[in-house]
């Protein structure tokens, strides 16, 4: 009993560890049928979809295909955040005024993290009066007329950073100034054309080890025709966030005291998926620790063997000579040439 006890707190704190590092996003992964755990005896199956894949059925063929994939994981060279502001006044002078000195607020306390104003850029986006609605009241009925009020000025703060550890601080500096609608981060790279480089390098040295795979395998690359195919893209961090809710709604004390439940508004977490790697023979900088822009190749070829030409048998022109001869009555031979070739 002693050792049954033992055994039964060693799963109790293996379970809880791994639920500590497998984290809230298990709420949308409810759809693997438990089942399917427990019936794989001591293997876990993590994806019943993907352990069926994994014992393929091959068929041979005299067709051959070289389909290589790379993928560079790349950190920003640079940061552009994008901060929208909207200030109004009781006229267009005030609004920008207002709307200057939250402006220099900020760029007074950026220039505390190297951010001058060089790095910073504003895009107006509207300038409009401010309408409001005045009731004008009479004998028998009301009129409701618009009337200017002030006006609304909205612009666009851009500002450009090299770490990442500096947006924190770009964020508190904009609260000061009651600037919180964060628009977008914009990823930038500098030598593009050098990772493209590096993974074409990287793929066409694999090319060659798996022709020299075939070759070994007695297939004679120099009888086959080759038709290629490839693609590149870059892909950045701004398109892999994806979202779920962790939460439970289940409560069994409402049920005992047979009381209504009030739902509350469950928050949406949000975490970056990045292209995972178990499609790619090629992958440079595997681990990542932030968000990275992710840069691809792919190369295929299609080798087919070459047609079989056939030689064709020589053709023999004969021509027959033909002599005639003429015997005398004496016996003499007279030998004659007839033109046949009319």
């Amino acid at each position: 009993m002693k050792n049954k006890s033992i055994l039964g707190i060693f799963l109790l704190v293996c379970l809880s560890v791994f639920s500590q590092h497998k984290g809230n996003y298990n709420q949308i992964t409810t759809d693997i049928s438990r089942q399917n755990i427990l019936s794989a005896g001591n293997a876990q199956v993590y994806n019943p979809t993907v352990q069926q894949q994994i014992h393929k059925v091959l068929h041979p063929s005299n067709i051959l295909t070289i389909d290589v994939k790379a993928l560079q994981n790349v950190n920003a060279s640079t940061y552009t955040a994008i901060f929208n502001l909207s200030q109004i006044g009781p006229t267009a002078k005030e609004a920008n005024r207002l709307m200057k000195n939250r402006i220099d607020s900020i760029k007074h306390r950026l220039q505390s993290i190297g951010i001058t104003d060089k790095h910073i850029a504003i895009d107006v986006i509207s300038f409009v009066p401010v309408y409001e609605v005045e009731v004008t009241k009479k004998l028998f009925s009301k009129t409701y007329t618009e009337v200017p009020k002030g006006f609304e000025l909205q612009q666009n703060l851009h500002i450009q950073f090299t770490q990442t550890h500096q947006f924190e601080y770009i964020l508190e500096s904009c609260a000061k100034s009651e600037v919180y609608n964060l628009v977008k981060v914009d990823y930038f790279i500098d030598n593009i054309q050098e990772v493209y480089k590096n993974l074409q390098e990287k793929l066409l040295q694999l090319i060659d080890d798996k022709k020299s795979y075939y070759s070994n395998l007695g297939f004679d690359l120099t009888t086959y025709d080759v038709q290629i195919a490839d693609d590149k893209y870059c892909y950045f961090p701004k398109d892999f966030y994806q979202s779920y809710q962790a939460y439970n709604s289940i409560s069994f004390e409402a049920m005992k005291k047979d009381k209504g439940v009030t739902t509350a508004k469950k928050q949406t977490s949000y975490y970056y998926q990045p292209l995972t790697y178990e499609n790619y023979d090629i992958v440079v900088n595997p681990s990542i620790l932030e968000p990275v822009v992710q840069i691809g190749m792919n190369i295929k070829l299609l080798l087919t063997p070459k047609p079989i030409e056939r030689k064709q048998d020589p053709i023999i022109k004969t021509e027959i000579d033909h002599k005639y001869y003429v015997i005398s009555p004496n016996g003499t031979i007279d030998v004659k040439e007839l033109n046949t070739k009319q």
